[in-house]
């Protein structure tokens, strides 16, 4: 009995001082690190709302915590506050990445989000404009007249002394011959002149069965110099992006995603500056979380100038973040998938899905 009484005293003391480390981490005001990111975080007549805002409403209907908001000036700013323990925690829309796990630690998942492509909005009409004066059209236009040049012209060395009716000698004759071989390739046959020497016929023959198989590819780059613009707008793959003008938002995971892919971006601290980025022409695209971008155009009244493309780059999970070795997702984890599944929430993401 005596060796079991103490044994007894030490469990009962460190239980009860287990539950005092886990009362402990409540008794405190919380402090909240936040950066505005509409439609997420936002402030408004002074007083902060958003969806992150909501969530955090709903988990702490629960948790029954005095807390504080600390609002830092970017995402930069926030990330390293939470890292070094600044802040309990943060429930801005942080998406979970490996580098970042190494940083710090993150709750389950409260919204799923894509990284989007914002640019300007272009005219068809004027692309298509632009098109033809580019080098690519003009250089088919080029080879096409030099072909037809060359079979003229090697029809005009047989014909300018037998056939001077049709094809007469100098510049005349050259033009002649120049006009035989445009309409001999599109096969439009006026009849109006025709090789009348072996040597005449034998090219125009080759020339014939040549045309059909030149016409067909050259019509296709000539077509397709004119549409090149307009493909190389479409990104079907990160490594696309590297023929453009990108920027993103300094510490983001956009960010690390272009980095990872080699991708070179001008750095802004946060997305209103890449919006502004985009309207003076100073980048060709913006790279950034797709929710964001949506909410600000939309709010901006962007519309008619910029737009987000459906083709996006990744999906994101957006999460509450925490210091390294915080002992308060254990308890804020539960109450924020409970949230996840509650109508009241579901109402209030129905609109940024």
């Amino acid at each position: 009995m005596r060796s079991i009484f103490p044994l007894l005293c030490f469990l009962l003391f460190n239980l009860s001082g287990i539950a005092q480390d886990s009362t402990q981490t409540f008794s405190e005001k919380l402090m909240i690190g936040l950066t505005e990111a509409p439609p997420f975080v936002m402030q408004e007549n002074g007083r902060l709302k958003g969806l992150s805002i909501s969530s955090w409403v709903l988990v702490n209907r629960e948790l029954e915590s005095e807390f504080e908001y600390k609002v830092y000036p970017d995402l930069n700013s926030l990330l390293t506050a939470v890292e070094n323990g600044d802040v309990d925690f943060s429930i801005n829309p942080i998406t979970v990445t490996d580098q970042r796990m190494k940083r710090m630690d993150f709750s389950q998942p409260y919204f799923i989000s894509h990284t989007a492509i914002a640019r300007r909005s272009g005219s068809k009409v004027w692309g298509y404009l632009s098109n033809m004066l580019s080098w690519n059209f003009i250089s088919a236009i080029l080879i096409l007249v030099g072909v037809i040049f060359l079979f003229g012209f090697l029809v005009w060395i047989f014909e300018r002394k037998v056939n001077k009716e049709e094809f007469g000698e100098g510049p005349r004759g050259i033009l002649q011959g120049f006009w035989w071989s445009a309409v001999t390739m599109t096969t439009v046959g006026y009849g109006d002149k025709s090789p009348r020497t072996f040597g005449g016929r034998f090219i125009g023959l080759i020339w014939m069965f040549l045309a059909i198989i030149m016409i067909s590819s050259l019509t296709a780059g000539i077509a397709s110099s004119l549409t090149v613009q307009n493909i190389q707008d479409e990104i079907t793959s990160i490594e696309d992006l590297g023929r453009f003008d990108v920027a993103t938002v300094k510490s983001s995971s956009s960010l690390e995603l272009l980095e990872q892919y080699n991708v070179e971006s001008q750095n802004v601290l946060n997305a209103e500056e890449g919006i502004d980025l985009l309207l003076n022409k100073q980048t060709n695209l913006l790279v950034y979380d797709q929710p964001i971008l949506n909410y600000l155009i939309e709010q901006k009244e962007l519309e008619d100038e910029l737009e987000v493309l459906p083709k996006t780059l990744k999906k994101d999970y957006f999460s509450y973040s925490f210091p390294k070795g915080s002992t308060l997702i254990k308890k804020i984890d539960p109450l924020l998938v409970g949230t996840l599944k509650s109508m009241e929430w579901n109402t209030l993401i129905k609109d940024y899905k």
